[in-house]
This record gives C-alpha cells, sequence and structure tokens, in this order.
C-alpha cells in the first residue's frame, strides 16, 4: 500500500463507495418490487421483471449475495480510508478516517440510494438484476456457504421455508381493493368487496320467510286457484297442499297461461306442470349455494332446516343482488318501502325487515349474526313480547314499539339521531 499514491487511494475509495451504494439500492431496490406487479411485466414479456421474479425466488440467496458484496466493499473502504487518514494526520487521522466514511458512507451509500430506490424500485431492480446475475454465478461459493449457516440458525429458530409466499388474505385483498381508488370504479369495488363476503352471509339471511311465500295451496277451489295464478307478482309459484310443508313443486306462470289459453287449465294439468322441488339446507353459505344453483343447474330453491321444515325460499337472483344490488324484478319489496321518514327525524319501520337490508339502507349497526329481522331482535332482547309504546335503547339505538299484532311487533319507531355507542365492558 505504501507504493500507491494518496490520489489513488482515494479513487478506489469513491470507486468503493459507489459499489457500496450499488448494491444498498439494488438490495431496497428488488425486495420493494410489487409482487403482483412484478408478475404482471414477466408474463407480458419483460425481461427484466423475469430476471427479478428468478431472483426473488430464492430471497436468501440474493440477501447472501448482496451482502457479501456490501460488507466486503465496506471494509475495503474502511481499510482504505484508514491508510490515507494515517497518511494525512499521523495517528489521530484513524479517529478522522471512522468519523468521516461512517458519514459519507450513511448518506452517500445508505440513506440516498436506498431512498431513492424505495421510490423507484423498477428503475433500479431490473438494470441491477443483470448485474447481480453475473455476481450470483461468480461468487456462488460463498453465497452457498453464506446461506448454509444461515439456514442452520434458521433452522434453529423453526424457520424451514426460505420461499415467497405472495399469496393475499381475504382481509389483505379487501385492503388492495378499497386502496384502489381511482384504478377501479366505485361500483366495481363495491361488488368485489361483496363477492369476499359471500362466504359470510347465508342463505337465512337472505331468504324470502315463509310467512311472506306467496304460494297456491292445490286443495283450494278451483276458481281461487285461477285467479291466484292471474294475480300472481312472480314468475314462478309455488304449490302445496293444505301446509307449505307439503309443497308440491314450482309452476312457470308461461306453462298455465298457455294451458289458459288451450282451455286445458285444471288441478290435475297443472299439477303436471310443476318441476321438481329443489331443497337448499339452511346455513349454506352464500358462495357455496351459487356454486350449486349452477351445478345442478337451478334457479329457485327452498331452504328446510335439520328436520326438514320449510324455512322459506331463495332464488339465483338473491344471490346475485348481494353481489350487483336489487333489481327491479326482485321478488321482494326493497327495504326503503318499509322505512318511513318522520318529520322529528325518526324512522317508522316495519319490524318484519330483514336486519341486513335495514343496516345497508339506512347505514346503521343492528347486529345481523343473531335474529335475522327488527321484530326478531326485540323479542330475544326483551325475552317477552312487549305491549305497544314499549321503548328502549337497543345496541345504541332508541327505539320504541309502535304496533303488536298476532304475537308479532309490526312497526317501530326508530330514533337514529340520538343514537349512543355502545359501552363496550371489559371482563
Amino acid at each position: 500500500m505504501d507504493d500507491i499514491s494518496t490520489g489513488v487511494l482515494l479513487s478506489i475509495l469513491f470507486v468503493l463507495i459507489l459499489l457500496s451504494a450499488y448494491f444498498s439500492g439494488s438490495e431496497t431496490a428488488m425486495m420493494s418490487l410489487n409482487r403482483y406487479r412484478l408478475r404482471h411485466l414477466a408474463n407480458s414479456g419483460h425481461k427484466g421483471a423475469k430476471r427479478a421474479i428468478k431472483m426473488l425466488e430464492r430471497p436468501d440467496r440474493l440477501i447472501g449475495l448482496i451482502l457479501i458484496g456490501n460488507n466486503l466493499v465496506n471494509i475495503l473502504a474502511s481499510a482504505i480510508a484508514t491508510i490515507i487518514g494515517i497518511r494525512l494526520f499521523g495517528d489521530v487521522g484513524v479517529a478522522i478516517s471512522t468519523g468521516v466514511l461512517t458519514l459519507v458512507v450513511l448518506v452517500f451509500a445508505e440513506v440516498t440510494p436506498k431512498t431513492v430506490a424505495a421510490l423507484h424500485p423498477e428503475r433500479i431492480a431490473f438494470p441491477s438484476s443483470v448485474i447481480l446475475r453475473v455476481l450470483l454465478v461468480v461468487l456462488s461459493p460463498f453465497v452457498k456457504v453464506v446461506n448454509f449457516i444461515t439456514s442452520g440458525f434458521l433452522h434453529l429458530l423453526g424457520i424451514h421455508s426460505v420461499k415467497n409466499d405472495d399469496a393475499l388474505s381475504q382481509e389483505e385483498l379487501r385492503t388492495v381493493v378499497n386502496e384502489a381508488g381511482a384504478l377501479i370504479p366505485q361500483r366495481h369495488q363495491e361488488m368485489l368487496l361483496s363477492i369476499m363476503d359471500l362466504e359470510k352471509v347465508t342463505v337465512d339471511d337472505i331468504m324470502i320467510p315463509r310467512n311472506e311465500l306467496y304460494a297456491i295451496n292445490i286443495n283450494d277451489d278451483f276458481k281461487s286457484i285461477n285467479k291466484q295464478v292471474i294475480q300472481s307478482p312472480h314468475t314462478r309459484v309455488l304449490l302445496y297442499r293444505d301446509t307449505i310443508d307439503d309443497a308440491v313443486g314450482f309452476v312457470h306462470l308461461r306453462d298455465a297461461l298457455r294451458l289458459q289459453s288451450k282451455g286445458q287449465f285444471s288441478k290435475s294439468s297443472l299439477l303436471r306442470a310443476v318441476k321438481e322441488l329443489y331443497f337448499i339446507p339452511e346455513a349454506t353459505p352464500l358462495n357455496v349455494q351459487l356454486s350449486n344453483f349452477q351445478h345442478n343447474k337451478e334457479r329457485i330453491g327452498l331452504v328446510v332446516d335439520e328436520y326438514g321444515d320449510i324455512q322459506g325460499l331463495v332464488t339465483l337472483e338473491d344471490i346475485l343482488e348481494e353481489i350487483v344490488g336489487d333489481f327491479t324484478t326482485s321478488m321482494v319489496a326493497p327495504p326503503s318501502e318499509d322505512i318511513t321518514l318522520q318529520q322529528d327525524g325518526s324512522y317508522l319501520i316495519e319490524a318484519s325487515i330483514n336486519i341486513r337490508d335495514l343496516n345497508k339502507e339506512m347505514s346503521w349497526h343492528f347486529p345481523i349474526d343473531g335474529p335475522k329481522t327488527i321484530n326478531g331482535l326485540v323479542l330475544e332482547y326483551l325475552e317477552d313480547i312487549p305491549e305497544p309504546n314499549t321503548s328502549m335503547r337497543l345496541y345504541g339505538y332508541p327505539l320504541e314499539v309502535i304496533d303488536v299484532a298476532d304475537n308479532m311487533i309490526k312497526t317501530v319507531r326508530v330514533m337514529p339521531q340520538h343514537y349512543l355507542p355502545p359501552k363496550v365492558t371489559n371482563d
């Protein structure tokens, strides 16, 4: 070293600091790459993306390579800086060179390149991957030794795999959709989130309850049956014998009207026109039922409990409405028709309204993991059938029972302007 001039040593030190900056920036750039954009670019034929994704398949090798290079140049830089310091300042030069080199490396070989790489990872990572791939081949023996020792320590810590797992959880995917901003229209975001929520919603949550089914008793007077067919608000009508649990099948109004036009309309011909019933177990998640509808080529089914009793009816349209919103041909009235705004800011609400629909319509927060209707929620809370004018605060919302009939709460008044968040108790 004594034969090398100070100017040459300074030039070598400058090159080493540049190499340190390169390794520091490359590490940050490679680790900051968006894995999904990277995969998209690779599938599109981008060579830099293909190189980067290949190297990121084994992050232990990539990090080992970069750290070997970075530490090597930093140690050499430290040695050369010490020699320069001693030449220029004597023994005190050791301390001076250490302080100056620390500052230079920190600013120009660490913070600055890593910041630039974090802001523009693709601009740094893709060109760097060419050099890194060559270095990986040249320094392969050293990298393998370092990785072997590192893997031993990782095994002691219980880490047995060093491969990347880029799979998103459902909540992470939800966050990605929410943060997409202008990249995905708001309406499309809502639909994507609704699709992810299908597994959290069951057929019980969206079914038309049995007491609201429009059905025809085949044992009724024929004139009554004929009238009900003509006045049916739906294209498919359920036929039963005396009780809903003794369901016969669904008849399409198109078939019934064709029989009427031919003068062949009778109970026997109507029974011959019914379609076989399709039953759905209660608590079936909507994502499963959507697949079942497709597999069985069905559009409508009866929800039954564990005893085989019919609980309600679900259609393919009901499930699709959970994704895209209400259709104009919905079999049930929209929630807004069951909600009436009063002059004092309160709302008169039909107690049979579905709580999920009410929460969606009003952006309220009634629980949905228990009773399905406001009537059921109040009865569960009071554990009794209340008298009219009974008031309570239900999950933070002031609520008054307005009308009770047939052992059911018919109408309630909710005053959301006086809502108070429920107190959370720590047991």
